[in-house]
């Protein structure tokens, strides 16, 4: 069974780094797992590895789609095995780095498929989504499943929609029949690494991040994404940073509301993260400390690695 190295934690945790840096000392190339490097050209606020990075280790499901599509968890697997097998071919170690933990869920143990769509279920509630707003949806949500809206970010129409329609056609909320599904059975030799870091360190990385992202050009890059004649799928347009910056460019709210902003909703996304995380086994979880670098990090991760 092919092995799979996976380094995981919430946003700013600095995973990319420490991927990097195991990546030299063991051989291996990276897989993304996350649901928002799949787009091209949605570079600067989804924290892509930089031109350098990318030529140095190979790194893959990242750039795959363009912005104007809707991306699916079944399409990621599609992307993902290959290139699994194509690395594991290759005699180099496999490393899936990313936060997004659906999408780790999933290429470690498969796919819950639910009930089937219901097209006017579906289609109401992206009605009342548009009327109402996703936070009514996302409050909804909260009042029939807490557990699956404490870990589906307020912006995720696709999910959120998705949770609602479930509950609506089984009584039943989702996140109990995705326990129903849990089960220890494995698609690959899995290895768990897990990154973590004290809150308030994790906050202000979180705002050096936004505010690193502004500064190199995340409002230019929306504005050109908008301009592109298919534009931005409802999916893309609900990424963290772009659906902050997107009512920004609509004149809703200056740059410097837009950067707090951003920063608020990413902290809240990193406490969905910790609370999906905790339902995971057999994490080897690394203490990183505040003046930890890549090296330290990877030389802790490499002892878990076998």
């Amino acid at each position: 069974m092919i092995r799979v190295c996976f380094i995981l934690g919430c946003t700013a945790v600095g995973k990319g780094a420490a991927g990097l840096a195991l990546a030299r000392r063991l051989g291996g190339q990276i897989v993304s797992v996350d649901s928002m490097k799949v787009y091209r050209r949605m570079d600067i606020g989804t924290g892509k590895p930089g031109r350098d990075d990318r030529a140095e280790i190979p790194h893959h499901c990242i750039d795959i789609v363009e912005p104007s599509e809707s991306f699916s968890v079944a399409r990621y697997l599609e992307f993902a095995d290959r290139v699994v097998g194509e690395i594991a071919a290759a005699g180099d170690v496999v490393l899936a780095i990313g936060g997004t933990a659906l999408y780790i869920k999933a290429l470690a143990e498969g796919l819950f498929e639910g009930p089937g769509a219901d097209s006017e279920i579906r289609a109401e509630l992206k009605r009342r989504a548009a009327a109402e707003g996703l936070p009514a949806l996302h409050e909804e949500l909260a009042r029939i499943d807490p557990e699956a809206a404490g870990r589906i970010h307020p912006n995720d129409e696709k999910r959120i929609v998705r949770a609602l329609e479930v509950y609506s056609l089984t009584g039943e909320p989702i996140s109990r029949l995705q326990k129903q599904w849990d089960r220890p059975a494995r698609r690959y030799d899995c290895v768990f690494i897990g990154l973590r870091r004290g809150r308030e360190d994790t906050n202000r990385r979180i705002n050096a991040r936004v505010k690193r992202m502004i500064a190199h050009g995340l409002r230019d890059e929306v504005a050109v994404l908008l301009a592109e004649p298919a534009g931005l799928s409802n999916q893309a347009a609900a990424a963290l940073g772009y659906a902050e910056m997107i009512k920004h460019l609509a004149g809703e709210c200056s740059l410097d509301e837009v950067g707090e902003q951003i920063k608020i909703n990413t902290r809240q996304f990193a406490k969905h993260q910790r609370t999906w995380f905790r339902r995971f086994r057999d994490v080897h979880w690394i203490d990183v400390a505040e003046d930890a670098n890549a090296e330290d990090v990877a030389a802790e991760a490499v002892r878990h690695v076998g």
